[in-house]
């Protein structure tokens, strides 16, 4: 028997079902990621497609990729990641109703210790097909 929204728990309405991508059958997507050392882009340096801050990676991932594993993949590229201080700041960027892009920030994670944030997945965070990243790398 199914139980009605209104008798449900709220932690049971609010809990949506974890995203499990076949990664061997799913095709992976491509999100354009921007590091930048010390803090977030400002949100009007995204101001159209075209015109975007300099620092570009590319990754190709799913959409239950975690944020400790594209931790992962920045820090292959990006010394600074690497430091045992450093922490990873990420941000979406997106288009507002109005077309104007906004920066919203989603988790931090860490170099070297587990953080509460880890585990989040890309779909658990509601990033969209087209969002960008901003990802700050923090060095004490």
């Amino acid at each position: 028997a199914t139980r009605d929204r209104a008798t449900q728990p709220v932690s049971q309405i609010n809990q949506k079902p974890k995203l499990v991508v076949d990664r061997e059958k799913t095709c992976p997507l491509l999100i354009r990621v921007f590091t930048k050392l010390g803090g977030h882009h400002r949100d009007d340096e995204f101001s159209s497609r075209d015109k975007t801050p300099s620092d570009e990676l590319q990754i190709y991932t799913w959409r239950d990729a975690t944020l400790r594993e594209l931790s992962a993949l920045i820090k292959e590229i990006n010394p600074a990641a690497r430091r045992r201080e450093s922490k990873l700041s990420f941000a979406f960027v997106y288009p507002d109703k109005r077309g104007r892009m906004v920066l919203r920030e989603v988790g931090m994670t860490y170099a070297f210790k587990r953080g509460e944030h880890d585990d989040k997945t890309l779909d658990d965070l509601h990033f969209e097909t087209g969002d960008f990243l901003d990802v700050a790398i923090h060095v004490n």
